[in-house]
């Protein structure tokens, strides 16, 4: 829902504050302003109390309105502006937790479709991602096997090796490495990458694309 109009918005720092909650609860983003390590509200009956990430006290009036800037900041109209990091939070997290249902293996899972040892699933996993061949992911302790990168013998598809490759080089976040595998990718026309590079014809683009994706990724050289 938009945002007030500039005419009408509010100036000072407690009805900014309920306004800005209540957008967010309307774009359904307040519960990622934790997650993005930004200030957080309660409701307190009909006032909202905002509050410090760091030290829990309550926000400073000017740290309250430059947060509604900034979440406001995207847009030719600041009033109607849109919060791109929260909404990005969002989908990620909708996307980990598709992930996670069912899309993933854990070393007992990779030893049955190997047909060995779970001791050796486990160091034949490991040697495997040293070498940027087979990609991890840690959640809440475990290790994580995406199950896209593997064949019915539970090797990585060779198609995929030079796409993870750059991927894990360039240290890019797994989990966005996992949701970019899997996901419709703007750089593939919509195509989902590990599904397009099935193809020999267009694995080289997908290849491509990866590149391009750990190259944004790097840390810019001063």
């Amino acid at each position: 829902m938009p945002a007030p109009d500039d005419s009408t918005a509010p100036t000072d720092a407690t009805s900014v504050g309920a306004v800005l909650a209540s957008w967010l609860e309307e774009l359904g983003l307040a519960e990622q302003l934790a997650p993005a390590g930004l200030p957080t509200y309660v409701r307190d009956g009909d006032q909202v109390r905002w509050r410090d990430p760091l030290s829990g006290e309550p926000l400073a009036d000017d740290r309250l309105l430059e947060l509604d800037a900034a979440l406001r900041s995207v847009g030719d109209d600041p009033a109607h502006g849109v919060p791109v990091e929260l909404v990005r939070l969002r989908r990620e997290g909708r996307l980990r937790a598709a992930l996670l249902d069912g899309g993933w293996l854990d070393y007992a899972g990779v030893a049955a479709l190997r047909g060995v040892s779970e001791n050796a699933a486990r160091f034949a996993v490991h040697k495997a991602a040293e070498r940027r061949a087979l990609l991890l992911v840690q959640e809440q302790g475990r290790t994580l096997v995406p199950r896209f990168q593997l064949d019915e013998q539970g090797e990585v598809r060779a198609e995929l090796l030079a796409v993870i490759e750059p991927l894990i080089a360039a240290k890019v976040d797994p989990w966005r490495t996992w949701i970019w595998l899997t996901s419709p990718a703007a750089l593939l026309a919509g195509a989902v990458p590990h599904e397009l590079a099935r193809d020999p014809d267009e694995q080289p683009f997908v290849q491509r694309a990866a590149v391009a994706l750990a190259e944004r990724a790097r840390p810019t050289r001063r």
